[in-house]
């Protein structure tokens, strides 16, 4: 298979990075980090407008690019060597595939458009105090009242939970697992923005209070709609890995060639050499493994939920070394607060436990694949 993307891809790959450049250089994230929203409306709204990258997965039948995962993956990896400040991973691929995939055509005639341009920003509320990202983990309830629903429990590491217009949230129903959307201005519902490791990346836990909600119509117990939305956001994050992890790499190399030591650039001496060397193999093999991952996920293909876990877990690695190789490459200077190798090692972090850490995924992978547990060193 061919993993690499088209003329199309590669053109939309361009555009977002200069656009990028113009837009999100490191002056306006440090910017950012700092605001109340932690991120700019007036940019979103243009990154939707202008571009239209919140609607590149979504069917022009709603507002639009009807294209897919891919090109969604291509924009999550410049967004990431960027380390652009924005809710797109939470609004445009959380929310959004969570909309596309359910079986409430009315939901998504009302949120999509909006979604699309730029106008709205949604996420999906999943994990709890637990910060378990599977079905066990999920003790927020919904109940039934005079033909409306009732949330009432919390949510936590909610991505731009503090900020979102609409909170799609998942919760235990008396017939199973369902999935509801809530206005992020609810009565009841209440937002508290988290400390994080990575300040780039917004967290938040919300509680609920008896809070007014709307049940979308999922296609069984809405725990199989969840799963197919996770495997999707794992293989568009690990897109985001492989752009961060490829910029620290450039940062490290454009800095070996001019830092001097002992009258010759630090590149020269064989150690650096091969540490660059070695985080180039794993950079270009977690390219490979996203790529073949957004492929797999475009293409409908069986074997999504095994790719996903396996890049997943790739990316992850590849990405904290990447970053964390960076700062060594960088000496003194590199763990300095004015020097942005900490923000990328931040992000690789954070991103690493984000929807499960590599050890989860690994575990995954081989129950997907049906290996025996006790036979890998696992427990059932």
């Amino acid at each position: 298979m061919d993993f690499a993307f088209g003329d199309e891809q590669e053109e939309l790959r361009r555009t977002v990075r200069a656009f990028l450049a113009d837009t999100s250089p490191e002056t306006e994230v440090r910017r950012l980090m700092e605001a109340p929203e932690g991120f700019d409306r007036a940019l979103w709204r243009r990154m939707g407008s202008e571009l239209g990258l919140q609607g590149l997965a979504i069917p022009e039948e709603y507002g639009g690019a009807g294209c897919g995962l891919v090109e969604v993956g291509v924009v999550m990896e410049e967004l990431g060597r960027a380390l652009t400040c924005t809710p797109f991973l939470a609004s445009a691929v959380l929310a959004t595939t969570t909309l596309l995939r359910s079986d409430d055509e009315e939901a998504r005639k009302r949120l999509l458009p909006g979604l699309a341009a730029g106008e709205l920003v949604a996420t999906l509320a999943l994990s709890e105090d637990s910060a378990r990202w599977d079905a066990e983990g999920v003790g927020l309830t919904a109940r039934e009242s005079a033909g409306s629903w009732l949330l009432s429990g919390h949510k936590t590491f909610v991505l731009d939970g503090a900020t979102a217009d609409l909170v799609l949230t998942v919760a235990r129903t008396d017939d199973g697992m369902g999935i509801f959307w809530v206005d992020g201005h609810a009565a009841g519902l209440t937002r508290e923005p988290l400390p994080t490791m990575d300040p780039t990346r917004r967290q938040a836990r919300l509680e609920y209070d008896e809070v007014p909600a709307t049940r979308l119509r999922t296609h069984g117990d809405g725990w199989q709609l969840v799963r197919e939305v996770l495997d999707r956001a794992v293989v568009a994050l690990a897109a985001e890995q492989v752009g961060v992890a490829g910029r620290a790499l450039d940062m490290a190399v454009e800095y070996a060639k001019v830092r001097q030591q002992f009258g010759r650039p630090i590149g020269s001496f064989q150690a650096v050499k091969h540490l660059l060397a070695d985080v180039l193999l794993e950079v270009e093999s977690a390219r490979a493994a996203a790529h073949y991952a957004l492929l797999a996920a475009e293409g409908e293909d069986p074997e999504l939920p095994a790719v996903a876990s396996l890049a997943k877990a790739f990316c992850s690695d590849a990405c904290l070394l990447a970053t964390s190789e960076n700062i060594q490459v960088h000496g003194g200077i590199g763990f300095t607060w004015e020097h942005p190798a900490h923000l990328y090692l931040k992000r690789a972090k954070t991103s690493q436990l984000l929807f499960g850490d590599p050890a989860y995924h690994r575990e995954l992978l081989a129950r997907r694949i049906g290996l025996d547990l006790d036979i890998v060193g696992g427990s059932a």
